[in-house]
């Protein structure tokens, strides 16, 4: 195998083994942090698809929770949580996408701060409520899309079945196990989803006013590789090399986070409320979004399109990525995802509410967001 792709070790907001062979090193970062019987967070076809298995292989004892929903709840969250106190665990491992990542972090969190999970929401003010009183959650991606392996927010349904994110530096994972031969075997359809959700989150932070010129060259660099590899990981899935590439470009769009997100998070955060899945939700914004923000956006447009010329030669972004949408066969609109468009309003009152909303580099009001979401529906 070319030792470029094998697996090393990166330290930029958290303790990252990234590359193939990067599993591997979950016993030693248990011992490390003086975990000796963690809670595994992850999910039903995580566990089919013997992923658990790969990555907890020799390592006992251990505690499973595999209950986390395709949208993680506080129910869920608060049951896991339990679990985590009656069999006196001491660590988490997190394994899957970023539903079981998100999870995570939010059952560490439940574990040693108390009341309404809600007042620990970013838009109630929560963030300084969050302190270091956390037991360490190593985070192994089964994807390549979230970048919640190296995130410090988590998005969570409340039990008022409002989908609001939780954030704190405090909820980063301690360490990150980045292996892309995890997502070897992962279906076209969700590859092409979560690597959507990746560029989104690249384009986003890129796009956000908040200066933080490293945090943009990551996300900048990012997206070139995903316009460059997601195509050839959708479909030649065992190409180790495209599959390297676009968990790179996915880690990448979550170190950038730092910067902030934007509109198409602000949208995708109440409609996910209605099961609709969050990649997919991102890819048919995207496009829609960037229209709305070209005004704005000034060079970093010509950046843009620099970065993914791979998917059109001096083609706008916004276009490139709606024939990208196309030839990776996902929904063109919200209503092939079967969204109620009398649910229009409703999801434009909260988007404005969202914490992503202030980090959008156009100012968006409700009547802005209808818009969007119109065009956006077919």
């Amino acid at each position: 195998m070319d030792d470029q792709y094998r697996s090393t070790l990166i330290n930029y907001v958290t303790k990252i083994h990234f590359g193939y062979g990067a599993v591997d090193q979950l016993r030693d970062e248990l011992r490390s942090l003086s975990v000796r019987r963690p809670l595994v967070v992850t999910d039903e076809g995580v566990v089919s698809a013997g992923l658990v298995e790969r990555a907890m292989d020799r390592i006992s004892p251990y505690e499973l929770f595999a209950q986390t929903p395709s949208n993680p709840t506080e129910v869920a969250a608060r049951r896991a949580a339990e679990q985590f106190r009656e069999s006196a665990c001491d660590g988490i491992v997190a394994i899957g996408g970023g539903s079981p990542l998100d999870m995570a972090k939010v059952v560490a969190l439940m574990h040693c701060h108390f009341g309404p999970l809600a007042d620990y929401a970013l838009i109630r003010g929560g963030l300084p409520r969050i302190t270091d009183a956390l037991p360490p959650v190593i985070a192994i991606p089964t994807t390549s899309g979230t970048g919640s392996e190296v995130a410090r927010a988590a998005v969570i349904i409340m039990s008022d079945a409002r989908k609001l994110v939780v954030a704190s530096p405090h909820l980063v994972p301690r360490v990150a196990l980045c292996d892309p031969g995890l997502t070897l075997k992962l279906p076209e359809r969700l590859t092409a989803a979560t690597g959507f959700d990746a560029i989104a989150h690249c384009v986003e932070t890129y796009c956000s006013p908040v200066i933080n010129p490293p945090a943009a060259g990551v996300a900048l660099d990012g997206l070139a590789r995903l316009a460059a590899n997601i195509e050839r990981a959708v479909q030649q899935p065992s190409d180790r090399a495209a599959r390297w590439e676009v968990m790179m470009g996915s880690l990448q769009g979550g170190l950038a986070f730092q910067k902030g997100l934007g509109a198409v998070h602000a949208l995708s955060h109440p409609l996910g409320e209605f099961g609709l899945h969050h990649g997919t939700l991102n890819a048919i914004l995207l496009p829609h979004v960037l229209e709305y923000n070209r005004p704005v956006l000034g060079p970093k447009l010509e950046a843009l399109t620099a970065a993914t010329r791979n998917l059109g030669i001096g083609v706008p972004p916004e276009v490139s990525f709606r024939r990208l949408l196309r030839r990776l066969s996902l929904p063109g609109n919200l209503a092939a995802l079967g969204f109620d468009a009398s649910k229009i309003n409703e999801v434009a009152l909260k988007a404005v509410t969202d914490s992503c909303n202030v980090t959008n580099p156009r100012p968006a009001t409700a009547a802005d967001y209808e818009s969007v979401l119109e065009a956006a529906f077919g």
